[in-house]
């Protein structure tokens, strides 16, 4: 069973229901179609519904299962907008800039998931990461005990000798351009505890850098080594190491002469990289030129299950994407009782 098709069987177990924002995308309305039909989550469309529907028949989708709120014509408007302008006027926020707001189908759809109409929310197709994360910020707040929220791909590849059985965790990835040294060991708790939440197995977290165990010096390095140790320091069970190269974290025979006794080194799952140009470009990188599916840019330490979209995504991406807040979903709902 793929990785996907295990985070579905996993979300049927408590179905939950997972907001698509970006209504008026082609793939957007493909993937809450195949959601529905599916039948591991509740995808609900936000938008005009004359609209979608009419995107729908023009392209052939079939959208009788699927529900579509139109945030100007829901009873729970004026709700939402008085409780958005009581979460933000102490930042400036008026009672008719909340209105204008709402009718924002993210930032509608956002308040549903605070207030617990919904349990999730998967935006970013067709708009930038930060579209997304505002109104999670501002709304949902970061998850109690995190200092920092941050992003990660999730990639499963080809290559079953690698991670667990081919799947890795690659942070930050998505939102924190240049995190210091106490960022990085936040990012790296954080992407563990992901790790262990989706993938159910032992996280071994490689903290990344152009030198191994002080095979460079400089600035760039040093951050890594700092962030190690603050690492440790906080999470002294947690499986991890640094300053290590992309080839010792993960390649055994590499480890063996770089790295002898780490307890990561050739066996890495989670990878954590030194800043968002790493990141972003590296699962990039994996992405396309070694064929491996990749979800995300999947948001970690926010206070409910909300993820971005790259804007490359298709329609089996997001469902993949669905499927997997619905897990976190499910997992927060635990911690919260």
């Amino acid at each position: 069973m793929s990785f996907v098709e295990t985070m579905k069987e996993k979300a049927r177990q408590n179905i939950k229901t997972i907001l698509l924002p970006e209504s008026e995308d082609i793939r957007v309305i493909q993937a809450a179609a195949d959601v529905e039909k599916e039948g591991f989550a509740k995808a609900v469309l936000i938008g005009n519904e004359e609209n979608v529907k009419k995107l729908a028949l023009d392209n052939n989708i079939d959208v009788s299962k699927v529900t579509i709120i139109d945030p100007l014509k829901s009873e729970k408007f004026e709700e939402y907008s008085n409780k958005f302008y009581e979460l933000r006027k102490a930042k400036g926020m008026t009672s008719e800039k909340a209105k204008e707001t709402m009718k924002e189908p993210i930032y509608f759809g956002t308040m549903m998931v605070k207030v617990g109409d919904a349990d999730g929310i998967v935006s970013g197709a067709c708009h930038p990461t930060a579209h997304t994360l505002r109104p999670a910020l501002q709304i949902l707040k970061t998850a109690p005990g995190t200092k920092l929220a941050s992003a990660f791909f999730l990639m499963v590849t080809k290559c079953p000798e690698y991670g667990e059985d081919g799947v890795l965790i690659f942070a930050d990835s998505g939102m924190n351009e240049y995190p210091d040294a106490d960022g990085l060991s936040e990012i790296a708790i954080s992407s563990a505890k992901s790790f262990k939440q989706l993938v159910g197995t032992e996280p071994r977290v490689a903290m990344l850098s152009y030198s191994t165990y002080g095979s460079a010096s400089s600035p760039l390095t040093e951050k890594v080594i700092e962030a190690t140790r603050i690492l440790k320091e906080k999470a002294p069970d947690l499986i991890c190491d640094g300053e290590l190269q992309l080839d010792a974290a993960i390649i055994p025979e590499v480890a063996e002469r770089k790295a002898p006794g780490s307890p990561v080194a050739g066996r890495a799952n989670v990878l954590i990289f030194p800043d968002l140009d790493a990141g972003n470009i590296g699962y990039k990188l994996v992405q396309r030129f070694g064929r491996a599916e990749a979800y995300g840019p999947l948001c970690q330490g926010i206070a409910k299950a909300v993820n971005d979209l790259s804007r490359g995504c298709s329609s089996d991406d997001i469902v993949g994407v669905v499927a997997i807040t619905s897990v976190q979903a499910q997992d927060m709902e635990k911690d919260n009782k």
